[in-house]
Parts: structure tokens; sequence; C-alpha cells
């Protein structure tokens, strides 16, 4: 292959701005096809993209002799389906987070790829972003001495009966489609990136809880790593508390000083050594998703290393199962 033609299946909200457009903007990168189960919004995001071909159905898309990769931006339920086809038709794969429901279907999409020896990275775009990469850089330079612990707070208040009847906030809490709420929508993000800094993992533990009732799934999560450098991790997840109390912040603690940073906010980088505090600012991203998807290409067209492995989304996926008992 000299470009990658893509095909998305699921060309929902996610792909309007962060994703979808981003696949233009990439060297020997080219948006060919979309699919959408509902025939109108598939006719009319390609018509807004400009892209060429429309589907309504999944297989015809990766069926399609143009398309030779397929992203996979559906919501985690039918995460397995589409990325068993795609890779049976030998095609790679770049699959939305978390790569599945569970660390159980999760297995089965790594035995696939790596049996078939294909080639699938998980949209775990945060650690291609420059603020992430920075934050690896620090820790890997051991500007803060060697790291002690690092620890998330994310806090969100409870969506409103008004919220929960658009179907983009709906999904997301309903444990059927995307394995077990808000903490399976957001926390790949940061345990990946918790990964990404701090290398393989000597065991996890946590738990969760739904204490307002408001969802199926759980609204509170904890959890606890010992990464097998020493490193000791512990995050929490409320989505439950008051609107003045929302929080997004991550903390690294060294011997010598601390790390602060946002997760989802770009709120920049503190670094805070014996009291004297450097920031350091960055630009935002018009696409959150380019700096992965230009990764993503590069290997797709062995150019590169896989930026995001499927035993990479695989380890997220036992994480968070471990923290949800799953």
């Amino acid at each position: 292959m000299h470009k990658i033609n893509w095909g998305i299946i699921g060309c929902g909200d996610v792909t309007e701005v962060k994703s979808g457009p981003a696949f233009n903007k990439v060297n020997n990168s080219s948006l060919v096809a979309v699919m959408r189960r509902n025939e109108e919004k598939a006719m009319d995001y390609a018509k807004r993209h400009a892209v060429p071909k429309w589907y309504t159905d999944a297989q015809a898309l990766i069926n399609d002799p143009e398309v030779n990769a397929v992203y996979v931006a559906t919501p985690p339920s039918s995460h397995e389906q589409y990325v068993m086809a795609a890779i049976k038709a030998g095609k790679p794969v770049y699959v939305e987070k978390p790569m599945s429901t569970d660390s159980i279907s999760a297995g089965r999409i790594a035995k696939a790829v790596n049996d078939n020896k294909g080639m699938l990275s998980v949209a775990h775009y945060r650690r291609a972003q420059p603020l992430f990469q920075k934050v690896k850089e620090l820790v890997d330079s051991k500007i803060i001495g060697a790291v002690r612990f690092a620890r998330i707070e994310l806090c969100k208040k409870l969506l409103s009966k008004e919220d929960l009847r658009i179907y983009k906030n709906a999904w997301r809490v309903d444990a059927a489609l995307s394995g077990g709420g808000l903490f399976h929508d957001l926390a790949p993000h940061q345990l990946d990136l918790m990964y990404y800094f701090f290398g393989e993992i000597e065991k996890s533990q946590g738990l969760s809880t739904n204490q307002a009732g408001a969802y199926t799934a759980d609204d509170i999560v904890t959890g606890n790593i010992l990464f097998k450098n020493g490193v000791v991790f512990d995050g929490t997840w409320c989505f439950n508390v008051a609107a003045a109390d929302e929080k997004d912040i991550c903390i690294i603690t060294g011997e010598k000083g601390k790390i602060y940073f946002s997760i989802f906010e770009n709120q920049g980088i503190a670094i805070v050594i014996n009291n004297n505090t450097e920031m350091l600012v960055f630009d935002s991203l018009q696409h959150v998703q380019q700096p992965m998807i230009e990764k993503v290409t590069q290997y797709f067209l062995g150019q590169g290393p896989n930026p995001c492995s499927v035993d990479d989304g695989l380890k997220v996926m036992q994480l968070i199962d471990s923290f949800t008992h799953k």
C-alpha cells in the first residue's frame, strides 16, 4: 500500500470533529467511505464531509475493494463484531476506545488479530498528543526524580433527565452498549496514559457501585495499581457530585517534586519543585485524534511502529475489569 483509503463504520458524533476530518488531513490518507445504519444520516454525513461513498451495511463497506483500512467508531458493544469482520477480510483496523465491553471480548479480538497476523491500533489517542508526550518526557527524564505515586480524580455531576434523552449521552450510561457507564467511556483514556507513562503492571484492584441510582451503570469507581517499576497509582471516578465539585486532575509525585495536569481539559502542565512552579502551555487541537491518526497511518503503511497495539488495549480492559469486578 502507498496510501490508506479509510472506511468508517459508525459515523456518529465522535467522528464529526474529533476524528473524521483528520483522515483527509494526514499525509497518504483519505476518507473514501462511511457507514451508518440510518440511511439518511449516512448520506448526510458523506455529503457534508465530501466522502465519495456511503453505506448502511458494515460488511458492504468492509468488502469495498477501494477501502483498505477500517475505523470502527460504534459503541463498544459492536466493536468485536466489526473488528472481527475486518480482520477476516484482511484489512487493518483502527478501533475506538474502549476496545470492547470487557476483557473477555477484548481477549478474543487480540487472539484474532495475533492469530491472523493482522494490524490493529486502539484509539487511545491522547498518548500521541503533544501535552501527554511531554508528560512522558518529563517522567522519563526524572525531572521530579523517581516517581513514587500518581493520583487521578475525575468528578462530574449527574446527567439530567433532559441529558439522557439525547442518544449520545444515553448510550454511555447503558452498560449493555458501553460496558459500564461513564467510567468505561472516560477512564480508558486515563488508564492508558498511566500504562503509557509507567509500563507493565504488577497487580490492580478496585471497587465500584451505583450510589445515586440514576443509571443502570455504576456511578462511582475507585482503583489501585502497582506497576512493576514500583510506582503506585490510585484513582477515584465519581459521576454524582454537585456541579461546583466537578474535577479533572492528575498528579504525579516524585522524590523531588510534582507534575500536575488535566486529562480532558487543556490546562497545560504545572511542574512544582522546591515550591517553584513552571507552567507549560499547549495549543488546543482542532481534531484531537489527528496526531494519532497520523501515527496509525504510518504504521499501516509500514513506516512506523504501532502507536497503541491490541495488547495495549487488552491491558487497559483488564485494568477496567479489575476495578469493576467484571
